[in-house]
């Protein structure tokens, strides 16, 4: 991948302006103010585990306001089946045919020429900060948030490490950040998940007081636009969480408990688990919109809410909570209901309230979509295309070069899993060498009639597509996670 020739901008306006020496003032950025965005990023959120998109088992007010406040894609599609690749193509642009990690095995790190969100953003003066999990690179590898635009970070590098919810650490920037009291293998002590989201609202607060400075010093200083990155993992497994959010759902479900498993503790009710961690998940975005409103930045802050892929609830149970609702298939599949995702957008007074857009989106969309939104240029070798025109209800909207497309590495790279939407046909090969599967997602959204026998002519057009949109990965090597 090309480098994204971006120069490093630490919070340089806020610090500056401070007097903390150097900086000087952000570049200026075209048309309207540029927003604050909060990317909110669920893990193995389901497509139907949200009220907005049907749940009726757990309540989610929050997202149900977001929704209403906003507007709510219906065709909105994750990077890929699983974390780190899904990850990989929000960052990047790139879809999982072109991106620089393409499997979750061993931690491969992004490399120091790849590009981020947060470093597309630099140019036009953001200050950006991570939080919760970012899986594109340990410590002491080139994939580093802190080396990619991010300022400040807080959480779980590796992906792996994310899988515990009372770890005996987290990272702050490249510093081990100590939970007093946490062991691993006892669900105890501080909940790693409460935590991350505690540190991003104090830097939230923290960033509005320092815009508040600059504004009392000198009404010429231009504050920094902020672009906070905030991937929880909930509700991804280990299936813990506090009982303030399981106690409404004890004793109504039929569970299977969930034996100690290594350093894993036991859940006696994953099912009840499951749903106080959608719960949690729900409050804790309902807090981050609170703080907006109390620090008066809703108004000029875009809010997205998203998961990285499908869910994978406890033993598979996709019934109880009606995980994918209509789609078929689960988390680690490219049927619709491992890449299907919600995904909601706010932004008070430019994008209208209530509204539901069925243009297809995928996460290699987003990039371009913030740098529009920012007044800045994106990298030109990437796949997304921005679907800002629609958020802002404009009547002209860009084309897509290319279908959307996804692969997944079976085991090996030379073992691919592809698929490909091209308007309503959507192509799926499941393994290397298998016959191409076809549906018409306009007619059957659940991919239950193969129509590949009656369409030879389409089944050759996407397979031509597949093989287009597949590029070679480069090597990518990384020891696995260690504690």
């Amino acid at each position: 991948m090309r480098r994204a020739l971006f120069s490093w901008i630490a919070p340089a306006a806020l610090l500056g302006a401070l007097g903390c020496g150097g900086g000087g003032a952000p570049p200026e950025a075209s048309g309207p103010a540029r927003p604050n965005i909060v990317f909110i990023l669920a893990d193995d959120l389901g497509y139907g585990e949200t009220g907005p998109y049907g749940q009726t088992v757990v309540p989610t007010p929050y997202l149900d306001r977001l929704a209403a406040e906003g507007m709510l894609f219906t065709d909105a599609y994750s990077g890929g089946a699983v974390c780190a690749p899904s990850r990989s193509v929000l960052m990047s642009g790139l879809h999982t045919g072109h991106s620089p990690v393409r499997a979750n095995g061993g931690g491969n790190p992004i490399q120091a020429d790849d590009w981020t969100i947060a470093q597309v953003l630099q140019p036009a003066g953001y200050v950006s900060a991570g939080f919760g999990k970012w899986g594109l690179g340990d410590i002491g590898t080139t994939g580093v948030p802190w080396e990619h635009g991010f300022t400040e970070f807080f959480g779980y590098l590796h992906q792996v490490h994310a899988h515990f919810y009372y770890p005996e650490y987290l990272w702050k920037n490249d510093q081990k950040f100590p939970l007093e009291g946490n062991q691993r293998g006892v669900a105890q002590g501080k909940y790693s998940a409460d935590v991350i989201h505690e540190q991003a609202l104090a830097f939230l607060r923290n960033h509005a007081r320092l815009s508040q400075a600059l504004r009392d010093q000198s009404p010429e200083n231009r504050e920094s636009p902020l672009f906070l990155y905030l991937a929880y993992t909930l509700p991804h497994g280990e299936y813990q969480v506090p009982e303030d959010s399981l106690a409404p759902f004890h004793g109504r479900f039929d569970e299977k408990p969930i034996p100690a498993q290594g350093e894993h503790a036991a859940q006696p009710e994953p099912l009840a688990a499951y749903a106080g961690m959608i719960s949690r998940l729900d409050r804790q975005v309902g807090e981050v919109m609170k703080t907006l409103d109390e620090l008066g930045m809703a108004e000029n802050t875009l809010v997205i809410f998203t998961s990285d892929n499908g869910p994978s609830p406890p033993y598979g149970d996709l019934e109880t909570f009606d995980s994918n609702g209509p789609l078929r298939g689960r988390k680690g599949q490219l049927y619709e209901g491992g890449i299907r995702v919600p995904f909601l957008v706010r932004w008070k007074g430019r994008i209208a309230p209530g509204v539901q857009s069925n243009r297809p989106i995928g996460f290699w969309d987003v990039l371009p979509t913030l740098a529009e939104l920012a007044g800045t240029q994106p990298p030109q070798a990437i796949d997304g295309v921005s679907f800002a025109p629609t958020l802002l209800g404009e009547n002209a909207q860009p084309d897509r070069n290319g279908p959307l497309y996804w692969e997944h590495p079976g085991g090996q790279f030379e073992d691919v899993y592809q698929a490909v939407r091209l308007g309503d046909w959507k192509g799926i090969r499941t393994a290397a060498g298998k016959p191409l599967e076809l549906y018409n997602l306009a007619e059957d959204i659940g991919e239950t009639r193969d129509l590949s026998g009656d369409q030879p002519e389409i089944v050759q057009q996407l397979e031509a597509a597949m093989a287009e949109q597949h590029a070679e990965p480069r090597p990518h090597f990384s020891k696995g996670w260690t504690p």
